[in-house]
């Protein structure tokens, strides 16, 4: 059968990348509101409530004003922004969270789709929790650099030829209080917030996020790779021998790489992955196919 599939903020720029991997597939149909009517309440309504699954790429507040239209039972939602990703109703959209988690994205009707730190910060953490190689109580400080394309059309904008373009670099959430910072502590489990002050780089596509540690590399090297064993989307390699990583390295693609680092009891773990790929778009197209029961790298 054919799913009926609605991209609600399809303009922007996770929603442009989303379509880019559903348009050509024949399990799917894509509908759209007409341009006219695209912002008109009434018409958005009753599009969210005609279709098997509505795909959220919308900020926070239209996010939650869009989720509270959809009055049909049998329309499942993925929201791509952050709105929901600690509320306990939603399902959390990364799959390789635990082993029970597909399940879990599977049976769900309302899914929330990671943050681009967000999943590469769990992915490190989670196993390392759960394996007791990383203490929930202690603190954490993370270390991450995006590209811009994460900061949307106006970042876009500014770096393409705009107010950043001879601007190498620059680091933000100086109040410590990024969006992620909650999903990566609940999602993580960690009881301590983590310490995380990101950066945006001049390059558009591409994310590493570093966590540093006083622990084993062997030992997390091992609960890692045993986490992620037979992981179609997330891989972990030893990184010694590496000169060096690139964070464009994954571009165009669902992949996410774990990188261990190691030398005198000191360990790094970095997270390789397109923020736009298996952190935004990549991560919900993954959603959906598991929501749909069709093979999970379909259009990845």
């Amino acid at each position: 059968m054919t799913a009926r599939i609605f991209i609600d903020g399809a303009v922007g720029t996770t929603g442009l990348q989303i379509k880019s991997r559903l348009e050509n597939r024949d399990d799917i149909e894509l509908v759209t509101l007409a341009e006219e009517v695209r912002k008109d309440a009434s018409a958005r309504a009753d599009m969210l409530n005609s279709v098997d699954v509505a795909i959220l790429c919308l900020p926070d507040a239209a996010a939650i004003d869009a989720a509270a239209m959809v009055t049909n039972a049998n329309v499942k939602i993925i929201d791509a922004s952050s709105a929901h990703r600690v509320a306990d109703n939603w399902a959390y959209g990364f799959a390789e969270l635990s082993p029970g988690q597909r399940d879990i994205i599977r049976h769900a009707t309302r899914v929330s789709n990671p943050g681009c730190y967000a999943v590469a910060s769990i992915s490190m953490l989670q196993p390392l929790v759960s394996s007791g190689l990383i203490d929930a109580d202690q603190g954490l400080s993370i270390n991450a650099i995006s590209g811009y394309s994460g900061g949307g059309k106006p970042l876009i904008a500014d770096f393409e030829g705009g107010t950043d373009s001879e601007t190498p670099f620059f680091v933000y959430g100086l109040s410590l209080a990024h969006k992620h910072v909650p999903e990566i502590q609940k999602h993580g489990g960690l009881n301590v917030r983590p310490i995380m002050v990101p950066s945006v780089g001049n390059f558009a596509q591409g994310m590493i996020v570093q966590l540093p540690l006083f622990a084993d590399a062997a030992a997390v090297y091992d609960a890692l790779a045993s986490h992620y064993d037979g992981s179609r989307f997330v891989s972990v390699v030893k990184a010694n021998d590496l000169l060096r990583i690139e964070p464009q390295a994954l571009n165009g693609t669902n992949e996410l790489r774990l990188h261990v680092c190691e030398a005198d009891g000191q360990t790094v773990v970095m997270a390789l992955l397109d923020n736009l790929g298996k952190g935004a778009s990549g991560s919900c197209v993954q959603n959906l196919n598991i929501m749909l029961g069709v093979d999970e790298d379909m259009g990845l």
